[in-house]
């Protein structure tokens, strides 16, 4: 609910442009739903060189050729050899755009073992499956490599990629470590690396500190089963309280959450709560 003269405001860096204490000034209700943004990064010799990019610098450019914002992408695979280290669904979403821009030739490194085809023993129901997966992206192209790890990355004379330098790993039995396999050095020349390594929680923002919100040990916002937060009025959803997930579960949680901020203002609510949220 807005306070009186109050308009609605787009563009806005929120606890930059506008800061916590006047958005709590302004407004009966606050919902952080910001996202997990802070990727997780490779850092090993070479990560300063031209053409290797974090997944989420690269991929919105293709949607906003798709909108007509744009006529090309500053980052494009068009004729390059292209390496996207990391799997899962973020990993996709680049070895498909890939594919559109015209890459040369692609290859996905990940660091942990091909799952098995069927259901492993270690994963019964109504446990999440360990099982290969493969996705649309993966069925139009491109090499999946398992058990592989990136020791460095090799320049041209601009300060651009050209090749990286991996090596096999075995895991430890029971732990998700791994060790290297002697005499399985290799180099693979490239012109464009994708990293889509996962994220670790929302970026430590200013507005958190500005709001004095807390966060729980992974780092995420941390909530009621009222989906507030420790300051009153303040509510959190999505990724950002949630920590990296799917879309739907975005939705759900939005939706959720609005019911609270409506119960919260309103001291009832006609709205629907799909989800708990603890």
């Amino acid at each position: 609910m807005e306070a009186e003269g109050t308009t609605f405001r787009t563009g806005v860096n929120a606890g930059v442009d506008v800061t916590g204490e006047q958005l709590q000034s302004e407004f009966d209700a606050i919902v952080l739903a910001g996202g997990a943004t802070a990727f997780r990064d490779l850092g090993v010799p070479g990560r300063e060189l031209g053409g290797i990019h974090q997944a989420m610098e690269y991929l919105p450019w293709g949607n906003r050729v798709q909108q007509g914002d744009i006529d090309a992408p500053p980052i494009t695979a068009e004729g390059k050899r292209v390496v996207i280290i990391g799997g899962g669904d973020t990993g996709a979403d680049c070895l498909g755009t890939a594919h559109r821009q015209g890459a040369e030739m692609i290859h996905s490194f990940e660091i942990t073992p091909r799952p098995p085809d069927a259901r492993a023993d270690s994963t019964p129901w109504p446990l999440w499956p360990l099982m290969m997966r493969t996705a649309s992206a993966h069925e139009e192209g491109g090499e999946r490599v398992f058990s592989v790890n990136t020791e460095c990355f090799l320049g041209d004379d601009n300060g651009d990629v050209r090749a990286l330098r991996a090596h096999e790993v075995k895991q430890i039995p029971g732990k998700f470590e791994f060790e290297k396999v002697e005499g399985t050095d290799f180099e693979l020349p490239c012109e464009l690396v994708l990293l889509a390594l996962g994220f670790v929680g929302p970026e430590r923002h200013a507005l958190f500190d500005q709001l004095g919100v807390e966060l729980n040990q992974r780092g995420n916002v941390a909530r009621d089963a009222q989906w507030m937060t420790n300051v009153p009025g303040v509510f959190a959803a999505g990724d950002m309280a949630r920590g990296q997930s799917l879309i739907v579960w975005a939705i759900a949680e939005g939706r959720s959450a609005a019911a609270s901020v409506d119960r919260f203002l309103a001291g009832e609510t006609a709205l629907p709560a799909p989800l708990s949220a603890v």
